[in-house]
Formats: structure tokens, C-alpha cells, sequence
């Protein structure tokens, strides 16, 4: 019998990262209408009763003890004091005070760094988008999540699955390393649609790390880093439901169940279900311009905080049904169907154990993995189904081991990683069996002094088909003011492509795939970038403004060119000849206390070798704007959301004509897309209602030759617009929180 299980007895402990528990922040003074950094205040926590003083930024960290609740005290000459309760969920979090002059008499104020945008004490340029943020829209799956923020694009991938993909420094999802709390997520066969199984309502806020991430994370970080949180189970909702649908006939329910068993073990239990089986086709060419599905997911987390050592235990598992293209009434002999099934079981244990020393701590990470994929596009113009089928059993583990010094000054992460995998692909009559181990030790080091930080790390990775490959990377910050900072990056990446089913989706046409004779090789890459943000006031209200360029370019990239012929895809591999740069700018400002407004602007050159000619790649928007605006009452209670993107042109493979010798570059329009969403929050129940694609902007005939898809010429994947038109969908969330402690 063929093995599909994989032995989940094997999973030992393992561990999340293994970080002490440290709060970083400022603290500032108000005399009459200016604030000043305080230099010599005195920050201590009573409860582990530790203390340090601010430098002469205002700047301090601090290492918190094992022990929650806690309290924060931060003393000034001349200034009130404050004291702040510390909870668990502000281990490795960041705080600015600001305390008042004694000659003043209004009451202290604190102001919590748990917001969007730049986690400032961060030597990378790490973004943040909160619980709120994701809340600002639908949000109903990760591939939703990303709607209100300009560095991650999410598009569609063709006219028939539905599939999406995200872009970042306008490369390809694949070269964005993607984590589910520090351990290695949406890798291999599940990148084609793990993002629509994995609900955003479980989500607590996710970072996004672009260039180069840390040497601990691994060596896939090749345009950026993505780390999802979902909800601690000592801190999630007892009980949180979600519902929602639209007019499509889309349906979804999400839940989160959490139990706090002990005032050391905590549970949770997240459900997500979603399902859309109505037959939509607006534009009337006899394909569903959405696909019917059902996809069911759960997870369960289990969290253990003790005195010497914290571990975590999870399960994550979905199944996703899908069925696309000419619906059940078209009337063609041959129809063209898609139908495709995954299924998905991993299981993490995750173990931290604290040392003797003050910011010294051991951790393990074991994961182990399982991913069956098997369907079909067709029929082609022989009226043959296109086989897409994988399987994937995927091990994991990671020592890592960390020292800091008493003041945070130095900083130690060093450990070894391995990686086992057997992967099976097949499309059309293609298959690539692959069993491969990746394994290497790495170290970095962190310098933190009052205005620069650096962090310098490599690792050696052994992979058992292609040899040993050193990967090299630097992140420094420098704060020329307490509040604009500069930090640079620069490294290298690789990763070894999984091509057939990382690109099946462009099984929706009839053209004939040409892989590259090499089989399977390496990408490799390097990465080199920079940024300036800064805080300021905008008509005394808190403004933010963030300038960032990155540059990458390919050693070797696996590329598909679709200008040679009209009839074929050309996969091959490109040697130092393909390159992306990509600038942005953004800006955040409070009009008001109810009123915040972002502004965003961004340029993406995309180039490679593409029919003998260096040009920008195809289906790359040259550039993009995002505008938002959120407006909340007083009360809280009313939240209203209005969001704008403003997508540029895209350079469409050429269009031959004749004997193919004759072609034309052409671009996509200029297109908004624009929708909102307003809410209201009672104690228990929030209930909202959005619409999407508010212009009603829809791409003319997505689908070439629709009406013959046993044509040569049909292809469902020169997709650069929204299919659908406007869209009105609802919803209810249900809660209880947690009972304080």
C-alpha cells in the first residue's frame, strides 16, 4: 500500500523560536506642548524584579520574567511616574510612555506600539498588519488578508480555477518564504491554494519581512518573509463564530473555541468551512466565472508556559474540492472541465527551555508534513483530460540556541536545521519524483548600541542533490532621530522549484508545455535594499512616512517564456539575466482621532529574457497605488473602511499572428479597484456589510476562443482584470472573551 501517512508518533518535542522574553521601547516627556526623550529614567518589573534606565534616545529593553500578570514602572525626575500591567502577550512587544512634567496636572498617558506598519525596533524592515487591520475587510482567508496593504499583491491566476497568488518586490509568491508561527508554511504542493483553506479570521496579525530574512528562518527567503500569528490560546476568545455570504452564493463559517485548562496549559480549537456551488456566468461565454467548492479546515493548539520551559503542540489539516470551467448547461461536445482535490495534514511541537544565564534559552522545532493533490484540466484538442497530481511527505526540524547579554547589547542565535522530503509531480504524461535532504548549521550575531544595530548571519545548507550552498545575510538599522530610522539589507536565497505544480494553473489553455532539459536545478539569488521611515506631526496629528527600494537579481531562475510561439510554454533557465527592482512609497496620517488616511505608491521592473529580448515579465503590474481611509466613532462602535487600488499596466505575452513570425506587444489598461465595508460592534455581536468592486470594472472576454475550447488557440490565462462585477456580501461575528485572571 502506498504510503500516505506519515508517522506522527516520530514527532518529538519541538519549539517555537526560542526568543526570551524581552520588551523594547521609549519613553518620553511632556513639558507644555513638546515631548523630549528621557534620558536616566528608570524602568523596572516589580514581579521578576529586574529594572534598567533609558539611554540618552529614551530608549530601553528589558527582559520580563516567566511569571504573568506583571507590572511596569518607569520613573523620572521631574516627571509623574506610570505604572503599566504586563501580560503574556506583551513578551517581545514594544511600548512608548510618555510621562508629564509634575508641574503639569494631566493624567499620565501610555501609548501602546501595537499598531500597522514598521515594527521600529527591528533591525529588518519588518511590517506589521494587526488583528484590526485584517478586520477592515472581509477577511474571510488568507488570500483575503492582504487587501489593505501596499506591499503584498494578491491576484488572480486564471479565468477558470480561481487560483491566486500573492507578489512581493514583484516576484512570485514562490520566492516568498512563507511561516505559520516561526515553522516553515505553505511550502510545495500547497502553494497553489493553501492560502483560501487557511482562515484569516484565526489570524492575530501578520508580519511581512521584505529582502532577506534572518538565517534562522532557513534559505527560501529570496524576496521577502511572511509569518502568520494565530491566536494564543491563553489570550484568543472563549468563543468567537463567524459567518458570511455573498451574492455570488458564496458561503463561510469560521469558529474559535479556546479553553485556558490551568494557569499553565491552554487550548484552542479553530474551525473554518466555505462553499460556493451556484453557477455564475455574468458574461455569458459558457465558463463559471467562479468555481464551485467546498473546503473544510481545522486546527488544534495546545500551549504549555512554565517556570523553565514553554512547548506548543498543533494540528492543521483541510480538505478542498474543487470544480471549474464550461458549466453543466454549455452546450459542447467536449467540455472543459477543472476538477481538482487536496487534501492537507501537518503537525507541529514546538519546546523552549529558559538557562541559567538572563537571556539564554534552547529550543526545538520538530514538523512533519502530508499532501495529496490529484485532478484534471481538459479536455485539449485531442480530447485528452490534463493530469495534475502530486504527493508530498515533508520532515522538519530545527536546535536553535540563544544568548544575549545582561544589557541586550550582544546578541547570539546559532543551531542546525534538516529538512527530509519526497515529492511526486505529474502533468499531462510529466512526472518528477525528487527525495532530497537539506541540512546545515547557522549562526548570527546582533549588535544593538544607542543609534545602530547590525546583524550579520550565514548558514551552510548540504542538499543531497545539488552539493553545499553558503547563504550570507546583513540587516543593519541606524536611527538618525528618535524617530526616523535607515536600515539596509543584503543577502542571498535559493530554492529548488517544484515547476509542474507551481505553475498548473496554466493548464487552462491549450498550449504545449516545453520543459527544460536540465530536469530540476536550483534558483538562486541575491537580494540588496533599504528604507527610511519616519514619524512626524501633519497638522499636529501623527503622521508616517516609509520610502523603500529593493533590487534582486537571479544567479539562475527557472522562467516560463510565453512570447516564442503562440501554441507553447517554454520553460527554461536563466543564467544572470534576470532582475526585479522595486520601489515604494507610503504615508499614513490621522486626520483626526476617528480619522486615518494611507497613501501608497509603488514601481516594480520586472525583467528577464523573454523571446531573446530583455523585457518586463508578463502579468506584472508596472505600477500600483493603494489609498485607504477609516473612519471609527467615538463610541467605537462604527467602523467605515474605503479602499482604492489602482492597478497599471501589464505587459501581456505577445500575440502572434499568421505564420507566428509576426507579433505585438500589448498592455493591459489602467483599472481601479475600489470597495468598503462598514461595521457595528455591540458587546457580544459585530455585524458588517461590504461591497466589492464598487466600479463594476470587468475585463472584456477573459477567456480566448471560450466558445471552443478544443481550439488551439484557447487560453484562460491572460487574466488582468476582475471577472466578476460588483459584489455585496455580509456578516456576523459572534464573542466571548476570556475571563481575566
Amino acid at each position: 500500500m502506498k504510503s500516505r501517512i506519515i508517522f506522527f508518533f516520530l514527532l518529538g518535542v519541538g519549539c517555537f523560536n526560542p526568543l526570551v522574553a524581552q520588551l523594547h521601547g521609549f519613553v518620553r516627556g511632556v513639558s507644555l506642548s513638546d515631548t523630549v526623550p528621557l534620558n536616566g529614567a528608570k524602568v523596572k518589573v516589580l514581579r521578576a524584579k529586574k529594572a534598567t534606565f533609558t539611554d540618552s534616545d529614551g530608549k530601553f529593553e528589558i527582559y520580563l520574567g516567566k511569571q504573568f500578570p506583571d507590572t511596569l514602572v518607569i520613573l523620572s525626575s521631574g516627571y509623574f511616574s506610570d505604572t503599566i500591567l504586563l501580560s503574556e502577550k506583551d513578551r517581545f512587544g514594544a511600548i512608548t510612555a510618555v510621562l508629564f512634567s509634575d508641574n503639569l496636572k494631566p493624567e499620565v498617558l501610555v501609548e501602546r506600539k501595537a499598531g500597522n506598519g514598521t515594527i521600529k525596533i527591528s533591525i529588518a524592515q519588518v511590517e506589521r498588519i494587526s488583528n484590526g487591520e485584517l478586520r477592515r475587510a472581509a477577511c474571510c482567508n488568507l488570500s483575503e488578508s492582504f487587501e489593505t496593504n501596499a506591499s503584498v499583491d494578491v491576484n488572480v491566476t486564471d479565468a477558470v480555477s480561481g487560483a491566486r497568488k500573492i507578489q512581493l518586490l514583484g516576484l512570485d509568491g514562490v520566492y516568498t518564504q512563507f511561516q505559520l508561527e516561526n515553522v516553515p508554511f505553505l511550502r510545495g504542493l500547497e502553494t497553489a491554494f493553501g492560502m483560501q483553506s487557511f482562515s484569516g479570521i484565526w489570524l492575530d496579525g501578520i508580519q511581512i519581512s521584505k529582502g532577506t530574512g534572518s538565517v534562522v528562518n532557513g534559505h527560501e527567503s529570496m524576496a521577502g518573509l511572511i509569518n502568520l500569528s494565530v491566536k494564543s490560546p491563553f489570550d484568543a476568545e472563549r468563543l468567537l463564530v463567524n459567518v458570511y455570504g455573498n451574492r455570488f452564493g458564496r458561503g463561510e463559517a469560521n469558529a474559535i473555541v479556546s479553553q485556558r485548562i490551568n494557569a499553565r496549559w491552554a487550548t484552542s480549537l479553530l474551525l473554518n468551512g466555505a462553499s460556493n456551488q451556484s453557477t455564475i456566468d455574468e458574461n455569458k461565454d459558457g465558463f463559471l466565472d467562479l468555481p464551485q467548492f467546498t473546503s473544510l479546515s481545522a486546527l488544534n493548539k495546545w500551549q504549555f508556559n512554565g517556570e523553565r520551559m514553554e512547548a506548543q503542540l498543533s494540528v492543521y489539516g483541510y480538505y478542498d474540492d474543487r470544480f471549474a470551467g464550461q458549466s453543466s448547461f454549455s452546450p459542447a461536445l467536449l467540455p472543459f472541465h477543472m476538477v481538482l482535490n487536496n487534501q492537507h495534514l501537518e503537525a507541529t511541537a514546538k519546546t523552549g527551555f529558559f538557562g541559567k544565564h538572563q537571556g539564554e534559552s534552547l529550543g526545538l522545532i520538530n514538523h512533519v508534513k502530508w499532501h495529496e493533490t490529484k485532478g484534471y484540466f481538459g479536455l485539449n484538442s485531442q480530447g485528452q483530460q490534463r493530469i495534475s497530481s502530486g504527493d508530498e511527505a515533508r520532515y522538519f526540524s530545527s536546535l536553535n540556541y540563544e544568548r544575549s547579554s545582561v544589557d541586550g547589547t550582544h546578541q547570539l542565535k546559532s543551531g542546525v536545521s534538516l529538512t527530509l522530503l519526497r515529492i511526486t509531480q505529474q502533468a499531462f504524461t510529466d512526472v518528477l519524483e525528487r527525495n532530497e535532504i537539506t541540512a546545515g548549521p547557522f549562526a548570527e550575531y546582533a549588535l544593538r548600541l544607542n543609534r545602530l544595530s547590525l546583524q550579520l548571519g550565514t548558514r551552510i545548507d548540504y542538499h543531497s542533490l545539488f552539493g553545499w550552498f553558503v547563504v550570507p545575510r546583513i540587516h543593519g538599522k541606524f536611527a538618525l532621530t528618535p524617530k526616523t530610522d535607515i536600515r539596509f539589507t543584503g543577502g542571498k536565497g535559493w530554492r529548488v522549484p517544484n515547476f509542474l505544480m507551481e505553475n498548473n494553473v496554466l493548464m487552462a489553455s491549450n498550449k504545449t508545455w516545453s520543459l527544460p532539459s536540465e530536469g530540476v536545478l536550483p534558483e538562486v539569488s541575491w537580494n540588496m535594499g533599504g528604507s527610511v521611515a519616519s514619524e512626524f506631526q501633519f497638522f499636529d496629528r501623527k503622521a508616517s512616512i516609509t520610502l523603500d527600494a529593493y533590487y534582486t537579481w537571479f544567479e539562475r531562475q527557472l522562467t516560463i517564456d510565453r512570447d516564442i510561439a503562440p501554441d507553447n510554454l517554454v520553460f527554461r533557465y536563466v543564467e544572470n539575466q534576470s532582475t526585479a527592482l522595486a520601489c515604494q512609497a507610503e504615508m499614513d496620517v490621522a486626520l483626526s482621532k476617528q480619522l486615518s488616511v494611507r497613501a501608497a505608491y509603488k514601481f516594480l521592473n520586472v525583467q528577464s529574457l523573454y523571446n531573446g529580448t530583455m523585457q518586463q515579465q508578463v502579468m506584472i503590474p508596472i505600477h500600483r497605488m493603494l489609498y485607504t481611509l477609516s473612519w471609527n466613532s467615538k463610541n467605537k462602535r462604527w467602523q467605515a473602511d474605503l479602499t482604492a487600488n489602482v492597478v497599471g499596466p501589464m505587459r501581456m505575452p505577445d500575440i502572434h499572428s499568421g505564420s507566428g513570425t509576426v507579433h505585438e506587444t500589448h498592455y493591459s489598461p489602467w483599472y481601479p479597484f475600489l470597495f468598503g465595508q462598514v461595521s457595528h460592534q455591540w458587546k457580544k455581536i459585530k455585524v458588517y456589510i461590504g461591497l466589492e468592486n464598487i466600479l463594476n470594472v470587468k475585463q472584456p472576454n477573459p477567456i480566448i476562443s471560450a466558445l471552443n475550447p478544443q481550439d488551439p488557440s484557447f487560453d484562460a490565462t491572460m487574466v488582468w482584470g476582475p471577472i466578476t462585477g460588483i459584489n455585496v456580501y455580509g456578516g456576523l461575528t459572534y464573542q466571548l472573551k476570556q475571563k481575566k485572571q
